[in-house]
């Protein structure tokens, strides 16, 4: 019979043997080149592993220790409870290995790992906005099953405790490849660059104070404060694409009516219905042009609000009136912070005007170099803009970008 000792003298050495197994991703990964992460990405994330697999090492070496030595007095239960927060720390390093296999494997796939570089690329161009350049921490994208996106922001906690080092960026594989994808990695991104510019809790402080000068809008503008944080997320997408950020938005959420028009009070995002009012009306008065009439009036045909309940109609009714209050809060917001600047004034928007994007599009058909010369947002914004006006055709768009993520995904390997 074994004693408790020996027993979990086994069960540590097997652990021990088992964590030894735990490699580097820069030793197992096999991809292009070109396909590769950000060097600075895969430097913090394999030192975040390595380090924990030192850290636990050093403890089941110290707790091997004590189960050996002759004069050590431990009783059952105690060399028990030691054991298993060992395995629930080794677990926690698995947890987090996971994590970011999940995004590096995919690397290896032919062409996959290309469009991961690329949009890697386009994801760093979209956070660097004004005072925020020099400052962004690394970010990496994969594909995942589902129709949204999500994000794991750099400087969160990982399972075990640890601080994230790296933003990740998951996309749905449906979105690939158009410039449809551009509207959820960016709003993705938003996600970051709002937390890093500390836009949330101003904002909110903003959306309380209009809601105690104009109460007859107070539950609408609590609502809208609920939903800031993807409200701002998508607003970071339209500064960049303009109305490709909105067409993208529709696509996402064009789901059963049901789905559409569900309302929960208590959730973060609004719901598809007025998301995409929403965004409508900050595309309009960033960008005014007579498309955002004609994108609202295939909205509200597609999705009548007349054939819902009566309680929908006026919960709608009462979001539609004071969205003009609130779209004018958030473009004319100018916290400490921004050190002068409003919300907009972070963003391109004077090149995302749908006249320049136009002319854009005109002047590059037919010439890949200048589209490879172009920053990648402003690509997508382009490519967004002439699918709107029915421009340029699905498979036409497709191959573009694919030609534009390799030559985006080499640049940042050769530093053509």
């Amino acid at each position: 019979m074994y004693s408790s000792r020996k027993y979990l003298l086994g069960e540590t050495k097997a652990l021990r043997s088992r964590l030894e197994q735990v490699r580097s991703f820069a030793v197992q990964m096999p991809m292009v080149a070109a396909a590769t992460a950000d060097k600075l990405a895969m430097q913090r994330v394999n030192q975040l592993i390595m380090d924990g697999k030192r850290s636990l090492r050093d403890e089941l070496a110290f707790f091997l220790d004590k189960l050996q030595h002759p004069a050590t007095q431990l009783s059952p239960p105690s060399m028990q409870m030691q054991y298993a927060l060992l395995k629930l720390r080794f677990n926690a390093l698995l947890d987090q290995l996971d994590i970011f296999a999940d995004v590096f494997t995919q690397r290896g796939e032919e062409g996959t790992g290309i469009w991961m570089a690329g949009l890697d690329i386009a994801a760093k161009n979209a956070l660097e906005v004004k005072l925020l350049k020099g400052k962004t921490p690394p970010l990496v994208t994969y594909l995942d099953r589902g129709h949204g996106a999500a994000i794991r922001r750099a400087r969160t906690r990982l399972p075990g405790g640890h601080e994230n080092p790296v933003a990740i960026i998951r996309i749905p594989r449906e979105r690939m490849v158009g410039s449809g994808i551009a509207s959820s990695l960016i709003h993705e991104v938003g996600h970051q660059g709002a937390v890093l510019l500390g836009l949330l809790t101003s904002l909110r402080n903003a959306l309380q104070r209009q809601q105690n000068q104009h109460p007859q809008f107070g539950p609408a503008l609590g609502y809208y404060e609920r939903c800031i944080s993807e409200i701002i997320s998508d607003f970071w997408a339209i500064a960049h694409l303009g109305v490709g950020a909105t067409a993208g938005l529709m696509a996402v959420v064009s789901l059963p009516h049901y789905f559409v028009f569900r309302v929960k009070m208590d959730a973060p995002h609004p719901f598809p219905w007025i998301r995409v009012m929403i965004s409508l009306a900050f595309g309009e008065a960033l960008y005014p042009d007579p498309q955002w009439q004609s994108m609202r009036s295939i909205w509200q045909r597609l999705y009548p609000v007349e054939r819902q309940s009566q309680a929908q109609q006026e919960l709608v009714s009462d979001l539609l009136r004071a969205l003009p209050l609130f779209v004018d809060t958030v473009l004319q917001h100018a916290p400490p912070q921004l050190k002068g600047h409003t919300v907009p004034g972070l963003f391109p928007v004077k090149t995302r005007v749908p006249a320049r994007l136009r002319a854009n599009f005109q002047k590059w058909k037919g010439r890949l170099d200048i589209w490879k010369k172009a920053s990648p947002t402003l690509v997508f914004a382009v490519l967004g803009q002439a699918r709107a006006d029915q421009a340029i055709s699905a498979n036409d768009e497709s191959k573009l970008l694919k030609a534009l993520f390799q030559h985006w995904a080499l640049q940042r390997v050769t530093k053509v």
